[in-house]
C-alpha cells in the first residue's frame, strides 16, 4: 500500500471517528421529545429536563438555564417529554445525560413518584439532582428542590378570593390539574386553606391538565351541574382563560370571580383586562438559574445544594383587597414569563 493510500485511509478513519463523536454530542441532550446540547470542551456539564418544551413556563426555565450556563462557563444539555406526563421520556433523558457525563441534572418531574428510581440511579453515580418547580415524592429523592411554594401560591389566591367575596356565600368550582400531581394538590389545598374552606365546600371539581380547551369544557360541565357557581379556582392561567370563555358564553363573565396561579405574560395581561381577578406569580427563570449555579458549585468544590429553596411568589391584581398583600399588573407584566 502506498503512503498516499495509507494517508487517505487514516484521514477517512479520523473523519469517521470525528463524525461519530459529533453525533454523540448532539444527541446526548435529546432524550425523548426534543433536546439540544451546548458545546464547550472541559466545561461543567449540566442537564435540564422539563415536562415539555412548548409550555411558555418551561421555555422561560430553559432560557434561565442557558443564560446561567453561559455566565458560569457551563455546558448545558436539554431534554423534554413529548407531553406533560411523559415519564418514560424523562427516564430516557436522565439515562442519556448520565451516560454523557453530566455533573448535575435539573428536572421538573412529570410523575413525581415514577421518576424516583431513575433519579436514585443517577445519584448513585455521583450526579447531583435538583428538582425544579415540582417536588418528587418523597421530596428527599433529590438532593435539593428549587421551586415556588405552591401551597403559599394557592393560599394567596384563596385569601384574596375570600376577601373579594365580602361575606357572600361562595359556590366554588375547582379546575384542577390531574390526580396525584404534587403541584396541583398543593395549589388546590393552599386555595382552600386561604379561603377557609374544605373540599366539602367545592360544588364542582374537574381535572383540566392545565389546558385551556379542557378548562373550558370543565367549566361548561360545572355550570351544568351548579349554575350558581360564583368562585372559580384554577390550577393555572390557561385553565382560567378556558373557564372565562365558558362563562362569557353564558353571560356570567362579570359576576364570577376567577383566581389562578402562574404569572405568565398572557395570564397577567388577562388580569389587567379583567378576565382573571388575581393570580399568584412564580419565577421559572430564577429556578433554573439558581439550579445551574448549584451544579457548577458542586463540580468545583464538592458542595451539594440541599433542602428546599423558595424562589418566590407574588399576588398580582389590580383590585387589591384589604389584608391581602399584592402588587399591580404593571409589576406583574415587568416580571412575567412567556
Amino acid at each position: 500500500m502506498s503512503r498516499t493510500t495509507r494517508l487517505s485511509s487514516s484521514l477517512l478513519r479520523a473523519a469517521a471517528v470525528t463524525g461519530v463523536a459529533a453525533l454523540t454530542l448532539t444527541a446526548c441532550g435529546s432524550g425523548s421529545g426534543s433536546g439540544s446540547t451546548s458545546s464547550g470542551s472541559g466545561k461543567v456539564k449540566v442537564g435540564l429536563i422539563t415536562k415539555t418544551d412548548t409550555n411558555p413556563f418551561f421555555v422561560k426555565m430553559k432560557e434561565g438555564a442557558e443564560r446561567a450556563a453561559k455566565e458560569n462557563g457551563a455546558q448545558l444539555s436539554t431534554a423534554a417529554g413529548k407531553f406533560d406526563g411523559d415519564n418514560a421520556g424523562q427516564v430516557t433523558a436522565i439515562e442519556n445525560m448520565v451516560a454523557a457525563g453530566v455533573k448535575g441534572i435539573l428536572i421538573t418531574p412529570s410523575d413525581s413518584k415514577a421518576i424516583v428510581p431513575a433519579i436514585q440511579k443517577a445519584r448513585a453515580k455521583g450526579v447531583l439532582v435538583i428538582a425544579l418547580d415540582t417536588p418528587t415524592e418523597p421530596e428527599s429523592a433529590v438532593d435539593a428542590l428549587f421551586a415556588t411554594d405552591n401551597l403559599k401560591a394557592g393560599q394567596l389566591i384563596g385569601e384574596y378570593a375570600k376577601a373579594a367575596m365580602k361575606g357572600e356565600t361562595a359556590k366554588i368550582a375547582a379546575l384542577d390539574l390531574a390526580p396525584g400531581v404534587s403541584v396541583g394538590v398543593q395549589r388546590h389545598n393552599g386555595f382552600l386553606k386561604g379561603f377557609g374552606a374544605t373540599d366539602k365546600d367545592v360544588v364542582c371539581a374537574q381535572d383540566t391538565g392545565g389546558d385551556q380547551a379542557k378548562g373550558q369544557t370543565a367549566m361548561e360541565n360545572c355550570l351544568q351541574k351548579s349554575p350558581d357557581i360564583n368562585v372559580v379556582y384554577t390550577i393555572n392561567e390557561p385553565a382560567a382563560l378556558g373557564a372565562y370563555t365558558a362563562l362569557k358564553a353564558k353571560g356570567r363573565e362579570k359576576d364570577v370571580l376567577i383566581v389562578s396561579v402562574d404569572g405568565g405574560c398572557t395570564g397577567t395581561q388577562a388580569v389587567k383586562d379583567g378576565k382573571i381577578a388575581a393570580t399568584s406569580q412564580q419565577y421559572p427563570l430564577k429556578m433554573a438559574s439558581e439550579g445551574v449555579k448549584a451544579v457548577v458549585t458542586y463540580a468545583k468544590d464538592g458542595k451539594k445544594a440541599s433542602g428546599y429553596t423558595d424562589t418566590g411568589v407574588t399576588l398580582i391584581t389590580d383590585k387589591a383587597q384589604d389584608g391581602v398583600t399584592s402588587k399591580g399588573t404593571a409589576y406583574g407584566l415587568e416580571n412575567c414569563w412567556g
